[in-house]
C-alpha cells in the first residue's frame, strides 16, 4: 500500500523531478526494500561474475552512483550505474523524460547527463562490499575522439567496478550509434580492451547494442565483438521506433523503453544467440515487467536480464516478484538452473 501511494504521488509530478526524489528517498531509507531473493536455481555465473539471481538493474537509473547502498538491498542480482563520460556534462535541455502511461513505456532524451568519471569513480571507490556493480561507459557530446573517451572512463573507474559496458547504442548523443559500424567498433573496442588489460584486476567488458539494427549489422557486431574478446553483449538499448503507441507523448524525440520494446529487443536477442551459437553470454533488456518476461528473455538466449522502465510503474517490489516468479517458472519446467533454460525457446523468436 505504501509503495502504491508513493507511485501514485510520483506520477503526479514531472518525471525527472520524480526520479530525483526517488533517489533521495532511497538514500533516506524511505523506500521499502525486500533484499535479494536467491535459490539454487537462480544462482548463476555470467562472464565469470557470480550472481545471486539473474535480475539486474539497467544503466540510467543511478547515473552518478549516488544510491549504491540502498540499491544493494533492492533485490537485484547485479547493478549497472552510469553512463559516465570523462568530463561532466549537463545533457540535453529539459523536459527530456516522458511517461507514456497508456503504453507502460518511457521516452528519454537525456544525452548522457552525468557528473563525470572522476566524481563517479570516487563514489564507486567508497562503496561497501556487496553485490556485483558495473559501470556504463559513455562519450562526451563535444569530444574530438569519442572512441578514446570510453577507454578514459574505464581507466578512471575500472579499478572500482566488477564489469564495464561499452555503450555505443544511446540514440540521444548525435552520431554515437555510428560507432556500431564494424570498422569503428573494431577500433573502439581495441582501445577499451587494451585499457582493461592494463588494470590491476581484470574485469569483464560488455557491449550494449541498439534494437534498430538489421540482420547484416547484427552479424557484423557479433563478429567484431567475438573477435575483440568482449565478454558479453547487452541486447538492447532503447528504440527510435514508435509503432503502435497510444500516448500523447508518442511524438517526443528520444529513446523509447518499456513494454513496447519487449518483442523487438527479444527478437534481436534471439538473433544474436543464433549468430554466436550460444558461445557469448547475452544479457536481455527491454520491456521486462514480469517473471514471464524475464523467463522469455532467458529462453530466447539471455544468461541474465536487466530492467529499469518497469520500476516506474511497478516500484521496487517488482524486483523480488520477478525473481520469485522466475524461480517458480524454472521449477515448473524442470530446470535445475538458469543456465539450463538459456536458449531453449530461441527458435520461437527467429
Amino acid at each position: 500500500m505504501i509503495e502504491a501511494l508513493g507511485l501514485w504521488a510520483m506520477h503526479r509530478i514531472d518525471p525527472e523531478t520524480a526520479h530525483g526524489l526517488t533517489l533521495k528517498a532511497l538514500n533516506a531509507g524511505a523506500v521499502p526494500l525486500d533484499g535479494v531473493f536467491t535459490s539454487s536455481r537462480l544462482r548463476t555465473q555470467v562472464a565469470g561474475l557470480a550472481l545471486p539471481n539473474p535480475v539486474g538493474l539497467a544503466a540510467g537509473f543511478d547515473k552518478n552512483a549516488v544510491a549504491l547502498g540502498p540499491l544493494a538491498r533492492a533485490g537485484f542480482g547485479f547493478v549497472e550505474v552510469g553512463a559516465a563520460t570523462p568530463r561532466p556534462q549537463p545533457g540535453n535541455p529539459r523536459p527530456r523524460l516522458f511517461r507514456l502511461s497508456e503504453d507502460r513505456a518511457v521516452i528519454n532524451r537525456f544525452g548522457f547527463n552525468n557528473e563525470g568519471a572522476e566524481a563517479i569513480a570516487r563514489r564507486l571507490a567508497g562503496r561497501a562490499p556487496g553485490p556485483v556493480v558495473g559501470l556504463n561507459l559513455g562519450a562526451n557530446k563535444d569530444s574530438a575522439d569519442r572512441a578514446a573517451d570510453f577507454a578514459t572512463v574505464l581507466r578512471l573507474c575500472g579499478p572500482h567496478v566488477d564489469f564495464a559496458t561499452v555503450n555505443v547504442s544511446s540514440p540521444n548523443t548525435e552520431k554515437l550509434r555510428d560507432l556500431q559500424g564494424a570498422a569503428a567498433l573494431r577500433g573502439l573496442l581495441a582501445g577499451v580492451m587494451a585499457e582493461r588489460d592494463a588494470l590491476e584486476r581484470r574485469i569483464p567488458v560488455f557491449l550494449k547494442i541498439a534494437p534498430d539494427l538489421d540482420a547484416a549489422e547484427l552479424s557484423d557486431i557479433a563478429g567484431v565483438a567475438t573477435e575483440a574478446g568482449v565478454d558479453a553483449i547487452i541486447a538492447t538499448n532503447t528504440t527510435l521506433s514508435r509503432e503502435g503507441l497510444k500516448s500523447p507523448h508518442r511524438g517526443e524525440t528520444g529513446g523509447l523503453s518499456g513494454a513496447p520494446l519487449f518483442e523487438k529487443s527479444t527478437r534481436v536477442l534471439a538473433q544474436l544467440s543464433a549468430l554466436t551459437g550460444g558461445g557469448l553470454p547475452l544479457i536481455g533488456v527491454g520491456g521486462i515487467a514480469s517473471a514471464e518476461d524475464a523467463y522469455a528473455k532467458i529462453r530466447a538466449g539471455a544468461s541474465a536480464v536487466q530492467l529499469y522502465s518497469a520500476l516506474v510503474y511497478g516500484g521496487f517490489s517488482l524486483v523480488g516478484r520477478i525473481a520469485r516468479g522466475l524461480d517458480g517458472l524454472l521449477r515448473r519446467d524442470g530446470f535445475a538452473s538458469v543456465t539450463e533454460a538459456v536458449g531453449t525457446g530461441r527458435d520461437e523468436w527467429l
